[in-house]
Formats: structure tokens, sequence, C-alpha cells
């Protein structure tokens, strides 16, 4: 099963590309994930390459830099304003940089120990031939691991657009069961996984709207409304989400599915 929606990657690249100054002020969810990843699955101390899959700015290259030593650390990502503000930001740290699509990774097979990715993974159009790819560069005895959010991610503001017309205006995302028959289909051995929903307070929808655009988190389904939104419709869709909350404070539910997968 996949999904229906289809991505706008080259509307990814620029949204990313767009939020290069801003990720970090507003990225705090995206460190407390990372964080959690490395927590539940540290990285492994035998010898070889270690790659980071959409570094965006480096918050966890730089955590991976502090735990391994001598060990060639390379970030990739698909913008490259992040991928310079990563590199800006781990001066000193030996850290490789290579701009490219994670659907498209230039990496010759068996070439690398260690795969991770942040919150990057749910971006890729071809979420199976992504993991087959993966499963070609790692070595034998090699791991991917990474965080990417699930479906219940945004609920609240998804059913908050239903009100208002038929159109996506939230990107949807795959679920447990479904990553974990693609690492299956893809060749990938002794799965871990599992899901923890998140969830943020806001002072206001138009602050979780602010803070969506700021980490280039833009709407990128190509079946999207092409039409800019109006202020009646927004007005509607604020009044929907904020009366769904029963007067309790405004939250938004991301969903994080935590996976590991051995070659």
């Amino acid at each position: 099963m996949t999904l229906d929606c289809r991505l706008d990657k080259g509307k990814i690249k620029r949204s990313f590309s767009a939020a290069a100054d801003s990720y970090d002020d507003l990225a705090a969810l995206q460190r407390q994930v990372g964080l959690a990843l490395l927590e539940k699955y540290p990285l492994d101390s035998s010898p070889g390459a270690i790659l980071d899959v959409g570094c965006g700015t480096g918050f966890l290259t730089r955590n991976m830099a502090a735990d391994v030593s001598r060990q060639p650390l390379l970030g990739l990502d698909i913008a490259l304003p992040m991928l310079l503000a990563c590199r800006q930001r781990s001066l000193g740290l030996p850290v490789q940089y290579l701009c490219a699509d994670a659907e498209k990774m230039p990496f010759a097979a068996h070439s690398v120990r260690q795969i991770y990715s942040n919150l990057a993974l749910q971006w890729c159009q071809d979420l199976p031939a992504v993991f087959a790819d993966c499963k070609r560069m790692l070595k034998i005895g090699g791991q991917l691991v990474f965080a990417t959010f699930g479906p219940e991610t945004l609920r609240e503001l998804k059913a908050a657009w239903a009100a208002v017309d038929e159109f996506a205006h939230v990107n949807d995302f795959y679920g447990i069961e479904q990553i974990k028959q693609f690492l299956q289909e893809a060749g990938f051995q002794s799965i871990s996984a599992e899901t923890t929903v998140y969830r943020s307070d806001y002072p206001s929808v138009m602050a979780l709207m602010h803070e969506l655009k700021g980490i280039g988190a833009h709407n990128v389904n190509l079946d999207r409304n092409r039409r800019p939104t109006t202020r009646r419709q927004l007005q509607r869709m604020i009044a929907c989400y904020e009366n769904n909350m029963a007067g309790a404070e405004l939250v938004a539910s991301y969903e994080i599915i935590f996976l590991r997968a051995q070659r």
C-alpha cells in the first residue's frame, strides 16, 4: 500500500532552502526527536563511514560527531543553503558534505557502515526504492536508523482544514506497519520500531503555521490546491481548529516513528 498523494520535489527543495536561516530557531521538536533517536538506537562502534541523510543544519550530525572518533562522517541534504548552514555550525568537526537527493544518493555498494536520518525520509516520493538503495549502500551488518513522521501528525490541523474544503492541506505519512513492510521487502533484517506521539502547545493557530513555514514543512502534495488560500478560508480553518480544542490549550500532535533495521 502506498500513499495516494504525490510529492512536489521541487517545492521541497525550495522550501527547505528558504528555511535555512530560520530553521534552528523553530526546530525544537526536531532536536528533541534527534536526541531520542540516538538514545534509542546508538551508533555502532564498528569502523566505517556514517551517513546523515537530510542533515539540515546539522544538529544530528554534530551529536554523532561527538560520539565517534576517526570514523568518516558525511552529511547529505537536498537543499544547498541547509548544507552550508550545517558546515558553518560544524566548524572544526571532521564532517564531509554532499548536496544530493536522498532518492538519488551517489554512493557505491557496501560503502557505508551506518545510515542515520532524523525527520527527513518522509519527504521521499518512493520510500521502498530509498530503502532498497540504503541496503545496497550498507556494508554487511550495517544499520539503517531513522525517525519519520507517522499518519497522526498534525491531525488537528488536518481536521480543521477538512471542514473548509476537500483539498489536501496537510502532508500524509506512512504508518509504522507500512514502513516495516517496505524494509522487509528491501531485504532488511532485525527490524525494531516504535512510535511516540509528541504534543506541542501554541499560543495560536497562526503561531503553528508560522513554525511550519519557518522549518520548511510546507504542503508539498502535487494535488494540493494551487490557488492562494483566501482570508475567509483561513479564518474558517482557524475557527474550526479553536472550536475543536473545546476551550483547552491549542495543541498540535506529531506522531514520530523510530526505526532501526540491519542489513
